[in-house]
């Protein structure tokens, strides 16, 4: 009997069970051999603490990194989405200029090294380029509500510039691989499409907005889903510029406490549950959109 699409058998279970006690076991020989002394008391207190002042509790050094990650993911795709969608728009173009463009931004950036990229941003770009703008000038102002809302949205005023930087370097990195997410999408739509649409007088943009895209968004969703997710995951890469985000934060606790298993075992749930999340969000999303889609 063919068991049904999604159904857990019993097989799937005892299989499950048996890796789940070689993993548990080849832990427990490695703690074993280690001599490791485990110290997960220690934790909680870097999640979450009472402050001394005012008695309230307040986030501890691994929350804040959490909350600079989640911060820097978003700007950084919402960046990414504004960069892939033009480049993606590029590739597709009947401009041999804007084709030649969308393509050297892909080729040039997919062929270097994220942390390379990284490092060449922010030394030879944000170190330059955004003191050259004013911005230090304009995010140092004490006191004024532009203050209360950066940190709020962002980071601390002092933390701004070395921020920007980090989150304009990777969305312009994820931004190559969401501009071939976008291109793929919109040249996977059948041709008729496109044909059916000129014969009632749309011009391009309005096939795009009207026909094209809205098709091609359901196609896309997936692939921008794991492109979201790898950006919450690259953005540890960070770290590298002292951006004080969750992995930044895993370093100097560590360092600080040499609780190195606790710490980083701590931090991999936390990334995991933080990518899970979005992988759930986003396939309700995709069956909002199946629904939509179904004919009435």
């Amino acid at each position: 009997m063919i068991a049904k699409k999604g159904k857990i058998t019993a097989t799937d279970l005892v299989l499950l069970s048996g890796i789940g006690a070689v993993a548990a076991g080849l832990l427990y020989l490695a703690a074993q051999k280690a001599q490791y002394h485990w110290n997960w008391q220690a934790i909680p207190q870097y999640l979450l603490r009472v402050d001394e002042n005012t008695g309230k509790w307040v986030p501890g050094l691994i929350l804040q990194g959490v909350l600079v990650t989640l911060r820097l993911s978003f700007w950084a795709t919402v960046l990414a989405l504004i960069i892939g969608t033009i480049m993606g728009l590029f590739r597709t173009s009947c401009s041999r200029y804007r084709r030649m463009l969308g393509s050297g931004y892909v080729e040039v950036i997919r062929n270097i090294p994220v942390l390379v990229w990284i490092f060449i941003f922010y030394y030879f770009v944000g170190d330059r380029l955004l003191p050259a703008l004013g911005i230090n000038q304009v995010v140092l102002m004490d006191g004024g509500p532009l203050s209360g809302i950066l940190s709020l949205i962002m980071a601390e005023p002092a933390r701004i510039p070395v921020f920007i930087s980090g989150a304009v370097a990777l969305a312009v990195y994820e931004g190559a691989y969401i501009t071939e997410i976008i291109r793929a999408g919109i040249q996977s739509i059948d041709k008729g499409q496109w044909e059916a649409s000129s014969g009632l007088g749309f011009t391009r943009a309005q096939q795009l907005r009207h026909v094209i895209f809205p098709q091609a968004l359901r196609r896309v969703m997936p692939p921008l889903a794991g492109q979201f997710i790898s950006t919450i995951k690259d953005s540890a890469i960070v770290s590298v510029i002292s951006i004080q985000e969750l992995t930044f934060q895993g370093m100097e606790l560590m360092a600080a406490t040499f609780l190195t298993f606790e710490v980083w075992i701590t931090i991999l749930a936390i990334y995991f549950i933080l990518c899970l999340a979005c992988s759930l969000l986003v396939e309700r999303f995709e069956l909002h959109l199946k629904r939509e889609a179904r004919p009435a």
